[in-house]
């Protein structure tokens, strides 16, 4: 064998191996999502849904508890926990059914999905929709001052995941004196902070 055959196969072997190691580009797509924070719509949300020369499908929707979103055509679809440029990816599929080529754009007008609680010794306890990112930190300083008898070093986040409800530790002591500031972590929705 000749060196050029050899490196010609090597070539070939190595390029192979390239293209089937590695995830699906579905699955990647998904793993990109998570890695760039990009939205996921949730129940209350409001969604603008634009498909493009054709105003009898194009309309403003809420997102139901359920997590559906009613459209002309298509009847109940499901939108909660997809990012917006998934669920355009679900409308043209469905859609091309219907009308050649359909071009769909989807805005998110308004985010009422992000909901936490905050309870226990705090001035302010209550539900907080929010609109951004938010730590634990971020909230108890939307809640206001702690009471008298806050136990800052005990305080929790209760977070509820397939039926089952975790609770993550939160000292304020240690991260407000930045001893151990990866404790100030992002809250997901639904999240429930408990100050003792």
């Amino acid at each position: 064998m000749t060196t050029h055959r050899v490196l010609l196969m090597a070539l070939v072997i190595l390029s192979v191996i390239a293209t089937l190691g590695g995830p699906p580009p579905r699955a990647r797509a998904q793993d990109n999502a998570e890695d760039r924070g990009e939205y996921r719509i949730g129940a209350e949300d409001v969604l603008d849904i634009a498909v493009w020369n054709n105003p009898a499908v194009s309309r403003t929707v809420p997102v139901r508890p359920d997590g559906k979103i009613s459209l002309p055509l298509l009847n109940d679809l499901a939108a909660a926990g997809l990012t917006p440029r998934e669920l355009r990816d679900v409308l043209v599929q469905k859609l091309a059914d219907y009308m050649p080529v359909p071009e769909v754009s989807i805005i998110v007008r308004e985010v009422h999905s992000f909901k936490v609680s905050v309870i226990g010794e705090i001035k302010t306890p209550g539900n907080y929709e929010l609109k951004s990112r938010t730590t634990v930190l971020d909230l108890l300083a939307k809640a206001g001052a702690f009471t008298d008898y806050a136990a800052r070093s005990r305080i929790f986040v209760l977070r509820s995941s397939g039926g089952t409800t975790t609770k993550i530790p939160f000292n304020y002591h240690k991260v407000v004196s930045r001893t151990a500031p990866e404790e100030n972590f992002f809250l997901e929705p639904g999240d429930i902070v408990v100050v003792p």
